[in-house]
Order: C-alpha cells, then structure tokens, then sequence
C-alpha cells in the first residue's frame, strides 16, 4: 500500500472480524486485509457466550501487522445490542453473553407488562426484536443476577474495545440506537423508561458521535466511527440523490431508508421498524430481515452430514432449481436460534400445504427468494410510512455477491440494483476516520468517490408479472 494516508478498519462480523488497511491517494481507496479471525460465539454450560478476549487478542494482531504501513487511526465497528459489564475497578464482569442465546425467550412479555410497547416505541422508535440490549437486561433482573447489580459501567461491544484500546468509557451513538434504551427525541438513553424498568441508570455512560477522538493506541489516534455495523455499511453506500433505499445483506439483511429525523408514529409501530442512528445527522430508518444466516445455518447442517459446500455451489444449485415453488417467512422464530435449518424449512412448507423442498438446491432457492420477496414487503411499508420514493436499491456488504439474489431482488421488488460495495462497513468505517482526518470534506464527497469504485454491478428488474403473481402467494405464509 503506497498511500498517502492508512487507516486501520476494524470490523466484527457475525462469522468472522478483520482489520483492514484503507489507503486514500486523493483519488482513490486502496483495501488490504491484513489479519482475519472468527468470531463465531462459544457455547459453555448451555449458554453462549461472545469470546470476547479472543477477539481482542486477534485485533491487537491485526493492529501489530497494520503498524507497518504507519497508520494514521484506527476505528471499530462490530454487531449491535451486545454489551459488557465492568465493576468499579474497570474488570469484566463476566464474558458477554451473545444474542442467540436463548435467555431472552419471553422477556419482551415480561417487560410489557409492565411498560406497554406503545410507550418503548414512543420513547426509542426502535424494532422489537427479543435480542434487543433491552431484554437482554431485562433477563439480568429477572434472574436477580448479581452481575447487573456489582456493575459500574455498560458499554456496547465496540465501545469495550474502544475502551481497551484508549482507556476513554463511552457510548458511540449508531451502536447505543440499537438497544432499544436511546432515546433519539431527546439524545440520550431513554432514563425515564430504564427507571420504571428498574434498570440502574447511572452504568450507562456519556454517548458520544461518530467521528470523535477517544484518544491513542500505540501512538496511533483511535475515532469513533459507526461503531454498528450496518451504521458503517449504510454510510458506504454509493448513492447520488436522496431517493434511494438499501439492504445491507449479510447474516442479517437490514432493508432501509436514509431519513434525516426518526419515524414515530402508530404507523412505524404498527409496521415494527426501526429508527437507529446513523452518520452526520441522519437515521437509518429500516427492518431487520433474518437474512443470510438461514443459508449459513443450512450450509453447517450440510457440512455436519458430510457435504461440504461452497456458497458459490450453492448458488448454483439454487439457480438449476425450479422457480417460485415454495416459500418460507425468514423472520419467523423457528429460524432465529441455530439448528437444522434444511428441516425446518421442510417442516414450514409442510405446515402450509406447499410443495417441500428436497434437494439441497430447491431448498436454497426457496430461501432465497423469499428474502426477494420479504424484501419487496418491507421496503413497501418503508415507502408508505416515510412518504419517500426509491428510485434505485443499493445491496452493500457481503450478500452484494450472490448475483441470483441481486437478481431475483430487482425481480421483485420492480426497482433496478446495484450491488457492492461489497467490503461497504470497512469502507464505511474508514471514510469517517478520513473525514475525521480532514482528508475527505463530507459524506456526500466519499460517496461520489465510492460511485467510482470498480465492481459495482447493476441489474434491472425481469418477469415481474410472474414474481407479482408469486408474491400474492407469498403473502399468505409471511
């Protein structure tokens, strides 16, 4: 990498994280992976658990490697809702347990009863959604966990890593939005709901914007980026006007908008989106989707019984399958948690007195296009609530390169797509270090510079009278 400024990219995935070294020339961005490691969570006595110091360890690699380039910071960005606790003298105390895990199961129940979901909406816009930071906590009082209780400190993921690596204790706005306890009304958690939850109030730190100095590692400045995820994908997408609409497609697929102010309205509830925070005074209005983790549940079956795929083979099979035979509802619970995912599906389309799928290709393509499908969906109640148009959907992240499901996205949604970036969240995450730097004006110049990234591909829509028919009958099992 022979550029002018180097950023490091640290990025956590579902599956796995990298640090990436993102150089600008002033004409263009230069990716190199340097270091990749998993970050799939363990399980230890029925629970699981994010293996949160492996991960450390592995970015203090990846940091060790990227030092040869001289760069000039780093940032961090990684999955929403997960958070750790630390006492009084800055010490975990205990290791995050991940969002799978099942220690959710009925605590949206447990705190309605006590405040209504109107009232949550009112005050977070945010989706419901049981791996919500919310109900995640809400199980720590309901099991009387002495952990909630010792605790100091609440910090998300990415801020915990901030937190080592600069010393500096705060909250990133984009990642503290997913919680479901921001309040964006106000700008600031949502004290008044926490309190009558009982949640202690005083563990949850300043919140802090994306593009701020938290201090140094090794002599290199650490900023916050959006530290979610998919508030660094959404940045990256390479959009010139404001009608257009987004999937940020990996293990989850997040269908949205791009809104200055968030949607709070009977409708939003109604429909269970989502307002999160994004960068430079905007918000990610959108619906988590299920997304690519029931094909990646699939494929772990699969391979568990000897056949061990590619996802390009994969979609191949998908793509010999016969078309709009059978569909499932992605974002139903049986799907959530991991499991056989080839027999759930079959189950589902034997439930609803659909053809079942057998083969390994029937069953992918039925996966995939009922995302299509769910997609056409979700991205009809975005419009309708936000009184917005799309003229165009950029499909960014890893999901950008499953060209059949690009395809069969434009199908049936009728809009035109244009896929990639493809590495969207660590490009994302390294133009706000180069704004931050001074390197880059604004969002809307990285993204004119991002327009001009090769790779990008376009595909416009095809037979969409016999996807409208299929949607019709999709609707009835969604």
């Amino acid at each position: 990498m022979s550029s002018k400024i180097n950023c490091l990219s640290i990025d956590l995935g579902a599956e796995s994280g990298r640090v990436t070294g993102v150089g600008y020339d002033g004409r263009r961005l230069h990716l190199n992976e340097l270091h990749r490691f998993s970050t799939t969570p363990v399980k230890n006595d029925g629970t699981f658990y994010s293996d949160i110091l492996k991960i450390w360890s592995e970015i203090q690699t990846g940091i060790k490697k990227g030092k040869q380039f001289n760069p000039d910071s780093i940032g961090i960005d990684g999955w929403g809702v997960d958070f750790a606790l630390l006492d009084s003298q800055d010490n975990l105390l205990s290791n995050p347990v991940h969002y799978r895990d099942s220690r959710t199961d009925r605590m949206m129940e447990k705190t309605f009863s006590i405040v209504s979901k109107r009232e949550i909406f009112k005050q977070t816009g945010i989706q419901f959604m049981p791996i919500n930071t919310l109900y995640q906590i809400m199980s720590l009082i309901d099991s009387k966990s002495p952990h909630l209780f010792n605790a100091n400190t609440f910090l998300t993921i990415p801020d915990l890593l901030n937190f080592w690596l600069t010393g500096t204790k705060v909250c990133e706005f984009t990642n503290s939005t997913t919680t479901q306890m921001y309040n964006p009304l106000i700008g600031d958690w949502a004290k008044s709901l926490l309190k009558e939850l009982n949640f202690p109030t005083q563990i949850f730190p300043e919140i802090v914007q994306p593009g701020i100095k938290l201090g140094e590692y090794q002599d290199i400045p650490v900023f916050t980026v959006a530290s979610h995820d998919t508030g660094s994908a959404v940045a990256a997408v390479p959009a010139q006007s404001e009608n257009f609409a987004y999937i940020s497609s990996g293990t989850w697929s997040l269908v949205g908008l791009e809104v200055k102010e968030p949607v709070i309205n009977d409708f939003a509830l109604e429909a269970n989106v989502t307002n999160e925070g994004g960068v430079y005074g905007t918000f990610r209005l959108l619906k988590n989707v299920m997304g690519l983790w029931i094909l990646q549940e699939c494929r772990r079956s699969w391979k568990l019984g000897g056949k061990d795929y590619s996802y390009s083979e994969l979609t191949n099979l998908a793509n010999n399958a016969k078309p709009l035979r059978s569909f499932i509802s992605p974002n139903g619970s049986i799907f959530l948690h991991s499991g056989n995912h080839p027999e759930l599906i079959k189950d589902f389309c034997k439930k609803t007195s659909q053809p079942v799928p057998e083969t390994e290709g029937e069953i992918v393509r039925c996966v995939l296009e009922s995302l299509a499908l769910t997609y056409k969906n979700v991205l009809n109640e975005l419009l309708k609530i936000s009184k917005k148009k799309a003229d165009i959907i950029y499909v960014i992240g890893g999901g950008s390169k499953n060209e059949l499901l690009n395809q069969m996205t434009a199908n049936a949604t009728g809009v035109p797509v244009i896929a990639g970036p493809s590495e969207a969240t660590v490009i994302g995450n390294a133009i706000v270090q180069l704004i931050t730097l001074g390197e880059l004006k604004d969002i809307k110049e990285a993204r004119q510079l991002i327009s001009n990234m090769s790779g990008l591909k376009k595909y416009e829509p095809e037979d969409i009278g016999t996807w409208n028919e299929a949607h019709a009958r999709y609707d009835n099992y969604d």
